[in-house]
């Protein structure tokens, strides 16, 4: 069963801000500056036994059409190899189908 599960998941990657921890040296009382902007990007990909799948830039804010409009558009393609899928997504299963 394990090499039929295909497995999926989003990511967001930042340059600069709340989730992306810089250690650094500085002087005492050197106040940190940005000087770029920050940036960040987020991803969805998925990957079985068989190999890796699609990797999926995200446009603005996720939400549930969004995310069905990526797993329509993208996850059918990454498992047509597959006669049995049982999809998973931060390690809980949601889907499991005949394609």
């Amino acid at each position: 069963m394990r090499n039929k599960i295909l497995w999926s998941d989003g990511t967001k990657i930042e340059l600069s801000g709340l989730y992306s921890i810089h250690h650094v040296w500085r002087k005492p009382g050197t106040i940190p500056t940005v000087k770029h902007g920050g940036g960040s990007i987020m991803l969805w990909g998925c990957f079985s036994e068989a190999g890796t799948g699609r990797l999926v830039r995200i446009e603005g804010k996720m939400n549930r059409a969004k995310y069905r409009g990526i797993l329509d558009e993208n996850l059918l393609q990454c498992a047509q190899d597959f006669t049995t899928l049982a999809l998973t997504s931060a390690n809980h299963v949601y889907v499991t189908n005949k394609i």
